[in-house]
């Protein structure tokens, strides 16, 4: 007769184990000796070991107790199924190391491929890391609520980019960032932004200019985020409102306006999708 602990040992297992396998019910609990201890026969060797094969195999511990008592038909058709659960199981983890792998530089999480490889272009062109991530943390909302407009709003920033004048204000802020609120080269960025989305509006028509449909609650805690990690973009903001545009994520053109013809106006704003997210 057998203790615990060599009945362990024989098949391979901790006692822990086979107490485990006790409470479970897959394993008979034996008989005690008249000092109370549980004593094993090899019988009890050979159905550990069994139980043992079984849950290393990856067979859920619930249908342990209905394979051990099954025909061969029955075993057969059992592990084929269970193969099938578990060839399930990997295909899932599968999915789930090739989304941890996409998280690494981070920029994955939350935002789909079309705006990581917009963020990509802008490390690229050079601008700062800092507007990079002010970008990540806008466009992270957006993906959030309105998914289906992303291709159509990321065809409007490539094409932005694709404007050297343009990929020059975000330069010019790059090397501003960590200058003072009155540097000249924030002032004049703020002279330059404001010709550029002014010629554009005049150009392009109002209803161009506005067709990004950000509610202003929504624009608003955008330009939160930005300005929480680009402080300096509040300053550039109030630069550009003397100017005639207030708003980050949303422009909107203030205080009077000209028309084509040169005549003075008193409409309603004229919105601008800024570099618009």
């Amino acid at each position: 007769m057998l203790t615990i602990g060599e009945l362990a040992s024989y098949a391979g297992v901790t006692v822990r184990a086979v107490r485990h396998y006790h409470a479970k019910g897959l394993l008979p609990e034996p008989e005690r000796d008249h000092s109370g201890y549980r004593r094993y026969d090899a019988g009890a060797v050979v159905e550990l070991i069994r139980i043992r094969t079984l849950a290393g195999a990856g067979v859920p511990l619930g249908r342990v107790r209905e394979l051990l008592q099954a025909d061969e038909a029955q075993f057969a058709a059992a592990i084929r199924d269970i193969d099938k659960r578990l060839r399930a199981e990997i295909r899932e983890r599968q999915r789930h190391r090739e989304r941890i792998a996409r998280l690494v530089c981070g920029d994955h999480l939350a935002l789909p491929q079309e705006v990581v490889d917009y963020l990509d272009r802008l490390r690229a062109l050079g601008v700062d890391e800092r507007i990079v991530q002010a970008e990540r943390d806008g466009w992270t909302p957006l993906a959030a609520l309105s998914p289906e407009r992303i291709p159509e709003w990321m065809a409007r920033k490539r094409k932005q980019l694709a404007d050297p004048r343009f990929v020059g204000f975000y330069l010019a802020l790059s090397q501003a960032l960590d200058r003072t609120h009155d540097d000249p080269l924030l002032v004049e960025l703020a002279d330059e932004l404001a010709a550029y989305i002014t010629e554009m509006a005049n150009e392009q028509g109002e209803d161009h200019v506005d067709d990004t449909g950000i509610e202003p609650s929504f624009a608003k805690l955008m330009d939160a985020l930005a300005f929480d990690t680009v402080p300096l973009a509040r300053q550039l903001i109030e630069l550009l409102t003397k100017r005639g545009w207030t708003g980050w994520t949303k422009l909107e053109r203030v205080g009077p306006m000209r028309g084509a013809a040169g005549t003075r106006q008193e409409g309603t704003a004229v919105r601008h999708s800024r570099p618009e997210r």
